[in-house]
């Protein structure tokens, strides 16, 4: 018993030593062009589905680019590919797939573009006005967003993370297959980690 617990203490101080290499993320981002990186970064979607319960979804394929100035012309742009729509059912993902929905084959692609972000007095992003392009169709859209942390990784590079929210109606995009059943409201979150340009 007393080696076990020699054995258990000594693992964790391995442990903390370990964590203590961990880069510390800083509260502000350097400002700069960032592009996001798709394996730590995920575009999330939930709507009511016949008043009791909440649908969500994901896209996994999509690409962005950020520049972030606040005394400039800040940017952000993302490109989402619809076919890599995925609620973790896949009759469902065809369906969404299907002209009742995205379209895919007609519209392969959705876009959201703001070239007006507001930042806050620590010079962090709070807003981003643009337009959403989905289905034929663009209207305004503005995204709600919080810092999370930034900065240096363990490869040499420089991060900042965000998380982005926003509610859109299918309705304003031309989709309002059986609306009865499934809400008109779609909540959208996307976490973002983005890597800055060298």
């Amino acid at each position: 018993m007393k080696s076990l617990t020699i054995k258990t203490f000594t693992s964790t101080i391995a442990l903390i030593a370990g964590l203590s290499v961990l880069p510390v993320m800083a509260e502000t981002a350097v400002h700069g062009k960032y592009t996001i990186d798709p394996a730590h970064t995920n575009i999330l979607f939930d709507v009511n589905h016949l008043g009791v319960s909440t649908l969500t979804g994901r896209f996994d394929k999509f690409e962005g680019k950020i520049n972030l100035e606040p005394k400039g012309a800040s940017t952000i742009d993302v490109t989402i590919d619809t076919n890599s729509v995925d609620t973790n059912h896949e009759k469902r993902n065809n369906h969404l797939r299907s002209p009742d929905f995205f379209n895919v084959k007609q519209f392969p692609k959705m876009r959201f573009i703001s070239k007006k972000v507001t930042f806050n007095s620590k010079n962090e992003p709070t807003k981003a006005s643009g337009r959403l392009s989905l289905h034929g169709k663009t209207n305004p859209v503005t995204l709600n967003i919080t810092p999370i942390g930034a900065g240096k990784d363990p490869w040499g590079g420089y991060r900042a993370g965000y998380k982005a929210t926003t509610t859109i109606k299918r309705s304003d995009y031309g989709m309002d297959f059986m609306k009865g059943g499934i809400g008109d409201d779609i909540r959208i979150t996307l976490n973002i980690e983005a890597i800055k340009n060298k």
